[in-house]
């Protein structure tokens, strides 16, 4: 999931750096934790939390639509699909109105153009980038949001998963999804075995990974046949080395990607990627589910036995036939400067048709109602503060959600979701591009940094 992705690209990223620095710590602190108890009591705890869970109630009104039929556009493929269309099947059912789920490719922009241009556009389209959002305005794509779209978001959201929703202060995005992205998940019994033991900075993450290496088992799966997973790599270690003031100006292209800070990371960075034998064989051939999948197949000998991604890999974690807690455990990505990193995304529900119908489906998309529904399904995390805690199913869930929900604000999006698109977003192009080169040759750190400034500088006009 890009979700893994950004108002203004300007307007949520304008946070002071000593709060976003003291919510980092508490969110690293509250997941270090939590994270690090999912032993054996995970399985009396999940099923405790999954008994007292409350079921799915009505707190939104939705008006009739009987005869009304909607198209919803996303990337969402498998069971992050098959979960979602539960969503649209309880809207369905609420309104009397047709939803027809209509998958896209990457990048999304592109594809909706396409439909736009042959005069079917989706109703109402998932963007994976606040970029995009933008885009999607710039284009005259994109419809304000109504009255009853944003009661709901004043009423269950923070003010800034409300602000990289808006484009110049107009409201446009529901962000129904949110994600996790500074978590590493790792195979239990591959580090049972050989005696690891979970870092909490990187420098014992590259102690962890030889502990591991000299069991017998590559350390590091790394899903990078798919860009966004590699820029996901890049921008926790710089977050957490550069700092939140740093990220900021890069994520605006207001210093350049020549500067020394993304030199210091990409030289971090290297420290895996560039080390013989620490990442999986095939990684520019693995996509993000098969990096997941593969970490928890084979049983003591899998391909990996850690894989870097958000919360949403629980979704792949459970395809592989693992159980999150027992089989598959999960620490807090290490710190690399003085804060661990806390680096968040997220899918916003967009209108493109604006009706009666589209608007309450963002209606609905911004309650807890709809929220609850695929919380409960696993893999997936609302930004949405009026979930009750307890309907996530397992205790991992459960204290990822709080911990983003606690820290309101100040959390930072990911980078290049916040870029344009043709820089930040889109296969075989910019930083996705140039990060699959450096996963190829991690020590052309030079030429690395000239080709995503060159890029970049073409991307934001200068």
């Amino acid at each position: 999931m890009r979700s893994t992705s950004r108002t203004s690209r300007t307007s949520r990223t304008n946070r002071k750096p000593r709060a976003a620095k003291t919510a980092a710590a508490l969110l690293a602190g509250a997941l270090t934790l939590s994270l690090t108890a999912c032993g054996g009591d995970d399985d009396k705890d999940s099923d405790s939390n999954a008994t007292g869970a409350k079921e799915t109630g009505t707190t939104v009104t939705l008006p009739k639509l009987n005869g009304e039929s909607l198209e919803v556009a996303a990337v969402w493929s498998g069971a992050e699909q098959a979960n979602f269309k539960k969503v649209l099947a309880e809207f369905e059912k609420r309104t009397g109105a047709t939803v027809t789920f209509v998958p896209a490719q990457d990048p999304i922009v592109n594809f909706l153009g396409s439909k736009i241009a042959g005069g079917q556009p989706p109703d109402v389209a998932m963007l994976p980038q606040p970029g995009a959002i933008k885009q999607a305005v710039d284009k005259k794509w994109a419809k304000p949001l109504g009255a009853e779209a944003k009661a709901e978001l004043a009423k269950n959201y923070s003010q800034g998963w409300q602000d990289i929703g808006k484009v110049n202060d107009e409201q446009y995005g529901v962000y129904y999804k949110a994600a996790n992205k500074s978590l590493i998940w790792y195979n239990a019994k591959v580090f049972e075995n050989a005696g690891a033991t979970e870092p909490k900075t990187w420098d014992e993450l590259l102690t962890t990974a030889q502990t591991v290496y000299d069991s017998g088992v590559t350390p590091f799966s790394v899903g990078g046949a798919e860009g966004w997973t590699l820029t996901d790599w890049f921008e926790n270690i710089y977050l957490s080395q550069a700092g939140p003031e740093k990220y900021d100006q890069l994520a605006k292209h207001e210093i350049k990607w020549t500067d020394p800070s993304v030199k210091d990371a990409l030289t971090t960075l290297a420290q895996v990627w560039g080390k013989k034998d620490y990442v999986a064989t095939g990684a520019l051939q693995t996509d993000f589910p098969a990096s997941v999948t593969q970490t928890f197949r084979g049983g003591d000998q899998p391909k990996a036995a850690m894989v870097y991604e958000g919360d949403f890999a629980q979704v792949n974690i459970g395809t592989a036939g693992a159980k999150v807690g027992t089989d598959a455990k999960v620490f807090p990505f290490p710190a690399v400067g003085d804060t661990a990193p806390v680096v968040s995304g997220g899918d916003a529900a967009v209108i493109l048709k604006d009706s009666k119908a589209a608007q309450a489906l963002a209606t609905f998309l911004a309650s807890p109602d709809a929220a609850t529904i695929q919380a409960k399904l696993g893999g997936y995390l609302s930004p949405n503060k009026s979930v009750d805690n307890s309907v996530y199913p397992n205790a991992v869930q459960q204290k990822i959600a709080k911990a983003l929900i606690e820290a309101g604000d100040d959390f930072r999006f990911d980078m290049s979701d916040q870029a344009p698109q043709a820089f930040g977003g889109t296969p075989g192009k910019g930083e996705w591009k140039a990060l699959q080169d450096f996963l190829t040759n991690p020590k052309d750190i030079a030429g690395t940094q000239q080709k995503l400034e060159a890029d970049a500088a073409a991307a934001y006009g200068g």
